[in-house]
């Protein structure tokens, strides 16, 4: 019995995915820390509080050249502004990853970072306990 390959993804999936129409994107608030920097691709993973749309809470965001990797610090909590751009997917497609690859995936997603701001969380609590002891 010959066996296909697994990792082989139709030509007509990678085409849809590859050539997907992003509606216009949905700007959204949120609050997380920065996880990794990509410092060649100008992009960071932030961990959000709150998910995003399908689910995650995990995201890639692009980084504008206005914004400095070098400035951002990892683990700090800051609030993100971010575009949110969508892009659904075919039924078709959608069935093959679903059955072929078990991935459920409705959409193609992509984040692009607009600002953020370094909030100071803790700061007031921890001083109100100093002033207690």
């Amino acid at each position: 019995m010959v066996k296909k390959k697994e990792e082989e993804i139709p030509e007509w999936v990678t085409d849809e995915i590859q050539n997907a129409k992003f509606k216009k994107p949905e700007e959204l608030k949120k609050q997380g820390y920065i996880l990794e920097f990509y410092y060649e691709d100008n992009k960071v993973d932030v961990q959000l509080y709150d998910p995003v749309e399908d689910g995650r809470h995990i995201v890639t965001m692009d980084v504008p050249k206005t914004i400095k990797i070098d400035d951002l610090l990892k683990g700090e909590v800051y609030e993100f502004v971010f575009n949110q751009h969508k892009a659904p997917l075919s039924k078709k497609v959608s069935e093959f990853l679903e059955k072929e690859k078990e991935i459920d995936m409705k959409a193609i997603y992509q984040f692009d970072l607009k600002s953020l701001d370094l909030l100071d969380v803790g700061s007031s609590e921890s001083a109100d306990e100093d002033l207690e002891e």
